[in-house]
């Protein structure tokens, strides 16, 4: 794409939105802004689309959503005039213009006929999800991105499932999005017109009552709440995001008497005026929380991104000192205590499974299998956990009991096809209280499970390369690293490679390769003799290329030394490239 050729394409644009003129004004003479603004079309991905808002082809607005919209209304139309009659449903977050953008695409896709509900404020992302399921649409779209810096926002799409859409059906719909030429002349409609024609309907209260109930649903063991109701206390933060409402319900409702709200942060904020980052996977998201957790004394620090998807928690250590754990460790602590009060109430199928990504800790596994409880790796991306909840409900091979992904995503009761920081949010409180009752933390609980079954430690480093020039060099680390497996010139402690996006699993020894019964993904994950791994994946929504590390040993010593060891030299060889 020649980008002058499409500035001057929407410069020279008569009906040009009025803010978008002036913001597209302010890049006269920016050359380096207005190339990276233009220079390609904004990607729609597997997941949608993800951006910083702003003017141009490559940025989130109205003509951006609006041709996301119209590619969505081309697939359902595809589809048949049931999915047209079956419709979308579309709710939003907190961030900037998410509420405008949640409009132009009801009036967008009620343009082309197709039946649309919208809620009328914001909400959490599963609930999204679940609304999908409960309304029966043939979609669902969620304006948000997630925990990603204020100048960004998304548009993501979800299947009838209520699950984001498998790369399958993502083709067609990516395919059907980039065949719009022309995103400045999309036909849309006013919403009152809509409205009158029954193609615009505004959702809320209905859907909030019925989340709320299946919610519930997660709890085990309601009389260990009963008992530690007042002694056990929480502190909440939704880091002003879309959590407030729903995480406050579920925990009173189950019977939590002492759970504090972090007032500062429990106002939805465009701009996350009180944090650096809205991310429950950093630490100095907690530092509200934690403040407050000591006034209150609190046993667990419980914080949501803006989006609800994704969870953060904060114990005491053995010194009483607050500690963040790591998503791997709050989904090992989940998993053995569902799987163990389940075992111990006779409620525990003999075919349940549990699913994680390839990026997850080897504990979880650790964890299920001692429970008789299959395992199953999928490539990174809750979609694909969704996919395989769908596949089991058709089967029946399986019974879903857990899913999770070591970047704070978990899902324990399939209601909504998602991750659900609400639902784990609310195991979690009760499995505090459980702790507490038998005298402990969920800290000591963390060091019963390195005991027990080994210590597996993890890391992530993670590095953003913005612009043209970024995304040459992330193709160009994965080309390296490739060319070095197919040359088997890796580090000699190297056992075998995975390669996600050939589908073959190449062993160092020469033995013969192996298919990766896997979706084709741009992913390399390398296992050491030790039984170590690192894994190099370019993100799909952001200009990033993150390489996780895992390692297990005896002691902690033991099992710190050896990740320090396996990402220096790792981290060492990236940086030569």
């Amino acid at each position: 794409m020649e980008w002058k050729k499409q500035y001057e394409r929407w410069k020279s644009e008569l009906n040009l939105d009025p803010e978008l003129s002036k913001a597209l004004k302010k890049l006269t003479g920016n050359e380096k802004m207005l190339e990276d603004s233009f220079y390609k079309n904004l990607e729609f991905g597997t997941g949608g689309m993800r951006g910083e808002i702003g003017p141009g082809t490559n940025r989130m607005n109205i003509y951006t959503i609006r041709k996301g919209a119209q590619g969505l209304a081309d697939f359902i139309k595809e589809a048949g005039e049931q999915a047209v009659q079956k419709g979308v449903v579309i709710a939003h977050d907190n961030r900037r213009m998410s509420k405008e953008f949640a409009l132009e695409a009801a009036c967008t896709l009620g343009a082309n006929g197709i039946k649309t509900y919208l809620f009328k404020e914001l909400r959490p992302t599963p609930q999204l999800s679940y609304a999908v399921r409960k309304l029966a649409t043939h979609a669902g779209v969620m304006v948000t991105a997630s925990h990603n810096p204020p100048e960004y926002n998304g548009f993501k799409v979800y299947g009838e499932d209520g699950a984001q859409l498998i790369p399958e059906e993502a083709d067609r719909l990516i395919a059907k999005v980039d065949a719009v030429a022309d995103e400045l002349n999309i036909e849309t409609k006013e919403a009152v017109h809509l409205e009158e024609k029954g193609l615009l309907h505004w959702v809320l209260e209905e859907l909030d009552e019925a989340y709320a109930r299946e919610l519930q649903t997660v709890l085990i063991d309601r009389e260990v709440i009963r008992e530690q109701a007042d002694n056990f206390s929480i502190v909440f933060t939704p880091l002003h995001g879309t959590a407030t409402v729903p995480m406050q319900r579920a925990l009173k409702e189950a019977g939590f008497n002492k759970v504090f709200t972090v007032e500062e942060q429990a106002v939805p904020d465009t701009e996350f005026s009180t944090v650096s980052s809205p991310n429950p996977e950093e630490a100095g998201a907690f530092e509200l929380a934690m403040k407050l957790g000591d006034e209150k004394q609190a046993d667990l620090l419980i914080a949501t991104d803006p989006d609800a998807d994704r969870i953060g928690l904060v114990v005491r250590d053995d010194k009483g000192e607050y500690i963040v754990l790591s998503g791997n460790q709050t989904g090992a602590l989940l998993l053995d205590y569902l799987l163990s009060k389940k075992s111990e109430k006779g409620e525990l199928p003999a075919n349940g499974v549990m699913i994680k990504t390839i990026v997850t800790s080897e504990l979880g596994r650790a964890v299920a299998e001692a429970y008789n409880v299959t395992s199953l790796d999928v490539l990174t991306g809750f979609k694909f956990i969704g996919e395989k909840i769908r596949e089991y409900d058709t089967t029946g091979e399986y019974k879903f009991l857990f899913g999770y992904e070591e970047s704070y995503g978990y899902l324990i009761e399939p209601f909504a096809r998602d991750k659900d920081a609400i639902q784990p949010g609310l195991l979690a409180a009760e499995m505090g209280a459980y702790y507490k009752a038998q005298g402990m933390t969920l800290y000591e609980g963390l060091q019963n499970l390195y005991k027990t079954y080994g210590y597996f430690y993890e890391d992530l480093a993670s590095f953003t390369f913005k612009g043209k020039e970024g995304a040459e060099k992330i193709q160009r680390i994965m080309e390296v690293f490739r060319k070095r497996a197919d040359e088997r010139s890796l580090s000699e402690d190297t056992d075998y490679i995975e390669d996600y996006l050939r589908g073959e699993r190449t062993f160092m020894d020469g033995r013969n390769k192996e298919q990766i019964e896997l979706p084709e993904s741009n992913v390399l994950k390398v296992f050491l003799q030790d039984g170590s791994w690192y894994c190099l994946r370019p993100s799909g929504t952001e200009p990033k290329i993150k390489c996780y590390f895992g390692v297990k040993a005896g002691t902690h010593e033991q099992a710190e030394a050896s990740l320090r060891s396996l990402k220096e030299n790792t981290l060492a060889e990236i940086e030569k490239i």
